[in-house]
């Protein structure tokens, strides 16, 4: 960030050092909650039934409430992790000849910032009476608009 504010390119070899190893640390970090809290729902699921598969096994279940409630646990979370997982490596991985200053903030922004605020949303999501809050809340935005 001081190279860009100041408009230079000297990078001294300790900050250099912390940038790499902040860039490999917060991301290996975020991927591993991220990986953690699937498992965690995997096996919240698919262990009590005794199935050996997170897909096949949701559409073993005889009732449609059960597979629509399996199904409202795990993607949430799948959705999150493969944000997180495409957006950085997008923002690692592209070449230089469609970099852009705005495209890259908003990937890095995508990766580093809504992913984790949707964790607590997707937990919060699973209260009724949130949920029933936010509906309200959206009807009545779309109404005035």
């Amino acid at each position: 960030m001081h190279n860009s504010l100041w408009d230079t390119s000297n990078v001294s070899y300790t900050a250099c050092a912390a940038q790499v190893f902040l860039i490999i640390f917060f991301p290996g970090a975020e991927f591993s909650l991220l990986t953690t809290m699937c498992y965690d729902r995997y096996v919240s699921i698919c262990k009590p039934l005794h199935y050996g598969t997170i897909f096949r096994v949701v559409l073993r279940i005889p009732s449609e409430q059960g597979r629509h409630k399996a199904f409202s646990t795990c993607i949430p979370h799948l959705a999150v992790v493969s944000l997180f997982v495409s957006t950085s490596f997008f923002a690692y991985m592209k070449p230089p000849s469609i970099s852009s200053l705005s495209l890259d903030l908003t990937v890095s922004v995508l990766y580093s910032v809504v992913t984790p605020a949707l964790n607590p949303l997707i937990y919060s999501l699973r209260n009724q009476e949130l949920k029933a809050a936010m509906w309200r809340l959206m009807i009545g935005w779309f109404q005035r608009h």
